[in-house]
Protein backbone atom coordinates (compact mmCIF):
# COMPACT_ATOMS: atom_id res chain seq x y z
CA UNK A 1 0.00 0.00 0.00
CA UNK A 2 1.12 3.81 -0.83
CA UNK A 3 0.63 6.76 1.27
CA UNK A 4 -2.06 8.12 -0.67
CA UNK A 5 -4.11 5.54 -0.64
CA UNK A 6 -3.60 5.16 2.79
CA UNK A 7 -4.58 8.95 2.96
CA UNK A 8 -7.55 8.65 1.25
CA UNK A 9 -8.70 5.26 3.32
CA UNK A 10 -7.92 7.50 6.43
CA UNK A 11 -10.10 10.65 4.79
CA UNK A 12 -13.38 8.36 4.16
CA UNK A 13 -12.95 7.51 8.16
CA UNK A 14 -13.18 11.06 8.82
CA UNK A 15 -15.79 11.60 5.92
CA UNK A 16 -18.07 9.21 7.68
CA UNK A 17 -17.32 9.98 11.18
CA UNK A 18 -18.56 13.52 10.05
CA UNK A 19 -21.40 12.00 8.59
CA UNK A 20 -22.37 10.23 11.89
CA UNK A 21 -22.05 14.01 13.61
CA UNK A 22 -24.54 15.12 11.60
CA UNK A 23 -27.06 12.53 12.41
CA UNK A 24 -26.20 13.00 16.19
CA UNK A 25 -26.81 16.64 16.01
CA UNK A 26 -29.81 16.16 13.76
CA UNK A 27 -31.87 14.11 16.71
CA UNK A 28 -30.78 17.19 19.20
CA UNK A 29 -34.03 19.28 19.12
CA UNK A 30 -34.28 22.79 18.89
CA UNK A 31 -37.17 25.35 19.18
CA UNK A 32 -38.15 24.39 15.71
CA UNK A 33 -40.30 20.94 14.93
CA UNK A 34 -38.52 18.94 12.46
CA UNK A 35 -39.13 15.39 11.55
CA UNK A 36 -35.25 14.15 12.25
CA UNK A 37 -36.04 14.60 15.49
CA UNK A 38 -37.90 11.03 15.37
CA UNK A 39 -34.92 9.18 13.41
CA UNK A 40 -33.31 7.54 16.58
CA UNK A 41 -36.76 6.31 18.35
CA UNK A 42 -37.95 3.01 17.20
CA UNK A 43 -41.24 0.79 17.95
CA UNK A 44 -41.84 -2.62 18.15
CA UNK A 45 -43.42 -3.77 14.95
CA UNK A 46 -44.18 -7.76 14.94
CA UNK A 47 -41.10 -8.44 16.78
CA UNK A 48 -38.55 -5.79 15.45
CA UNK A 49 -37.25 -2.70 16.18
CA UNK A 50 -38.15 -0.13 13.54
CA UNK A 51 -38.10 3.25 12.99
CA UNK A 52 -41.28 5.31 12.95
CA UNK A 53 -40.48 6.59 9.59
CA UNK A 54 -40.82 3.25 8.45
CA UNK A 55 -44.59 2.51 10.37
CA UNK A 56 -46.48 5.87 9.94
CA UNK A 57 -46.34 9.08 7.96
CA UNK A 58 -44.49 11.29 9.50
CA UNK A 59 -44.40 15.47 8.85
CA UNK A 60 -43.87 18.87 10.22
CA UNK A 61 -47.04 21.02 9.04
CA UNK A 62 -46.31 24.12 11.37
CA UNK A 63 -43.29 25.24 13.22
CA UNK A 64 -43.86 23.69 16.81
CA UNK A 65 -45.70 21.05 15.74
CA UNK A 66 -45.23 17.03 14.25
CA UNK A 67 -47.72 15.00 13.06
CA UNK A 68 -46.94 11.49 12.87
CA UNK A 69 -49.83 9.06 11.42
CA UNK A 70 -49.11 5.17 11.42
CA UNK A 71 -49.85 2.91 8.64
CA UNK A 72 -51.64 0.35 10.89
CA UNK A 73 -54.16 2.00 13.58
CA UNK A 74 -52.63 -0.52 16.16
CA UNK A 75 -49.22 0.89 15.80
CA UNK A 76 -50.39 4.33 17.71
CA UNK A 77 -49.87 2.91 20.91
CA UNK A 78 -46.59 1.70 20.44
CA UNK A 79 -45.57 4.74 18.71
CA UNK A 80 -46.80 6.81 21.43
CA UNK A 81 -44.83 4.88 23.99
CA UNK A 82 -41.72 4.86 22.17
CA UNK A 83 -41.94 8.48 22.49
CA UNK A 84 -42.84 8.41 25.78
CA UNK A 85 -39.85 6.42 26.43
CA UNK A 86 -36.90 8.05 24.57
CA UNK A 87 -35.19 11.50 25.92
CA UNK A 88 -36.79 13.71 23.69
CA UNK A 89 -38.78 15.19 26.29
CA UNK A 90 -41.48 15.36 24.66
CA UNK A 91 -45.87 14.44 25.64
CA UNK A 92 -47.81 12.71 22.72
CA UNK A 93 -51.35 13.55 21.70
CA UNK A 94 -53.34 10.48 20.56
CA UNK A 95 -56.45 11.72 19.27
CA UNK A 96 -57.42 8.00 17.72
CA UNK A 97 -55.88 8.42 14.38
CA UNK A 98 -52.78 10.05 14.90
CA UNK A 99 -50.84 11.49 17.08
CA UNK A 100 -49.94 15.19 17.48
CA UNK A 101 -46.12 15.69 19.34
CA UNK A 102 -45.75 19.67 20.02
CA UNK A 103 -42.45 21.33 20.38
CA UNK A 104 -42.29 23.40 23.65
CA UNK A 105 -40.58 26.86 23.93
CA UNK A 106 -37.16 26.20 25.17
CA UNK A 107 -36.52 27.77 28.16
CA UNK A 108 -32.39 29.31 28.49
CA UNK A 109 -31.70 26.41 30.90
CA UNK A 110 -32.59 23.85 28.41
CA UNK A 111 -30.87 25.36 25.63
CA UNK A 112 -27.67 25.66 27.62
CA UNK A 113 -28.24 21.95 28.46
CA UNK A 114 -28.65 21.17 24.93
CA UNK A 115 -25.67 23.27 24.00
CA UNK A 116 -23.83 21.38 26.30
CA UNK A 117 -24.66 18.15 24.82
CA UNK A 118 -23.88 19.41 21.21
CA UNK A 119 -20.50 20.30 22.30
CA UNK A 120 -19.98 16.69 24.09
CA UNK A 121 -20.89 14.87 20.50
CA UNK A 122 -18.84 17.34 18.42
CA UNK A 123 -15.82 16.96 21.30
CA UNK A 124 -16.37 12.96 20.14
CA UNK A 125 -16.16 13.11 16.79
CA UNK A 126 -12.87 14.69 17.28
CA UNK A 127 -11.00 12.10 19.54
CA UNK A 128 -12.25 9.86 16.53
CA UNK A 129 -10.97 11.56 14.22
CA UNK A 130 -7.72 12.63 16.05
CA UNK A 131 -7.77 8.29 16.74
CA UNK A 132 -7.84 8.12 12.54
CA UNK A 133 -4.76 10.68 12.85
CA UNK A 134 -3.29 8.33 14.78
CA UNK A 135 -4.13 4.81 13.40
CA UNK A 136 -2.07 6.08 10.31
CA UNK A 137 0.70 7.82 11.43
CA UNK A 138 1.04 4.10 12.99
CA UNK A 139 0.68 2.94 9.54
CA UNK A 140 2.89 5.15 7.95
CA UNK A 141 5.88 4.27 11.06
CA UNK A 142 5.25 0.96 10.10
CA UNK A 143 6.08 1.09 6.33
CA UNK A 144 8.80 3.67 6.85
CA UNK A 145 10.36 0.71 9.39
CA UNK A 146 9.78 -2.20 7.03
CA UNK A 147 11.89 0.17 4.69
CA UNK A 148 8.76 0.16 2.49
CA UNK A 149 8.86 4.00 2.10
CA UNK A 150 11.95 6.60 2.87
CA UNK A 151 11.62 8.61 5.92
CA UNK A 152 11.30 11.84 4.11
CA UNK A 153 8.04 9.96 2.63
CA UNK A 154 7.20 8.98 6.05
CA UNK A 155 7.83 12.62 7.32
CA UNK A 156 5.53 13.97 4.29
CA UNK A 157 2.79 11.40 5.07
CA UNK A 158 2.58 12.30 8.61
CA UNK A 159 2.45 15.86 7.73
CA UNK A 160 -0.55 15.28 4.97
CA UNK A 161 -2.37 13.22 7.22
CA UNK A 162 -1.76 15.97 9.86
CA UNK A 163 -3.63 18.72 7.38
CA UNK A 164 -6.28 16.15 6.66
CA UNK A 165 -7.23 15.96 10.36
CA UNK A 166 -6.97 19.95 10.96
CA UNK A 167 -9.30 20.46 8.02
CA UNK A 168 -12.01 17.54 9.35
CA UNK A 169 -11.63 19.45 13.07
CA UNK A 170 -12.18 22.37 11.58
CA UNK A 171 -15.54 21.26 9.46
CA UNK A 172 -16.53 19.70 12.86
CA UNK A 173 -16.24 22.79 14.27
CA UNK A 174 -17.97 24.70 12.24
CA UNK A 175 -21.11 22.34 12.35
CA UNK A 176 -20.74 22.50 16.17
CA UNK A 177 -21.37 26.06 16.11
CA UNK A 178 -24.31 26.13 13.36
CA UNK A 179 -26.08 23.89 15.84
CA UNK A 180 -25.02 25.76 18.60
CA UNK A 181 -26.50 28.77 16.98
CA UNK A 182 -29.61 26.90 15.92
CA UNK A 183 -30.65 25.67 19.86
CA UNK A 184 -30.21 29.02 21.26
CA UNK A 185 -31.85 30.63 18.10
CA UNK A 186 -35.65 31.86 20.27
Amino acid sequence: MDTKTLLTQHEEKMDKTIEALKRDLASIRTGRASTTLLDRVTVDYYGTPTPIKQVANVSAPEPRLITIVPWERKMLGEIERAILKSDLGLNPNNDGTMIRLEIPQLTEERRKDLNKKVSKVAEESKVVVRNIRRDGNEVIKKMEKKREITEDESKEAQTNIQKLTDKKVKIIDEIKAKKEKEVMEV
